[in-house]
C-alpha cells in the first residue's frame, strides 16, 4: 500500500503501524507516531491498522544542547 511518510510517499506491505515501523527501519528504535495526526502510542502500534493514503509521522528523540 502507499503511504506518506514524514512527508514522502512510501510503499509498505504490512498491515499494522507495527509492521511498516519494521520495514522502514524503525521496528526497534524509540520514537514517537502519528497516523493521520493522531498520537498512537508503541502500547497500540500492533493493533492499529494502516490503509492506502494514511499520513504517518515518526519522530526520534534528539541529543545535544
Amino acid at each position: 500500500m502507499k503511504i506518506e511518510v514524514n512527508g514522502e510517499a512510501r510503499d509498505v506491505t504490512g498491515p499494522t503501524l507495527a509492521d511498516a515501523l519494521t520495514e522502514l527501519g524503525w521496528g526497534v528504535a524509540r520514537v514517537a507516531t502519528a497516523v493521520n495526526g493522531n498520537f498512537v502510542p508503541k502500547t497500540v502500534r500492533a493493533q492499529t491498522p494502516l490503509k492506502d493514503g494514511d499520513r504517518l509521522e515518526v519522530l526520534a528523540p534528539m541529543q545535544g544542547g
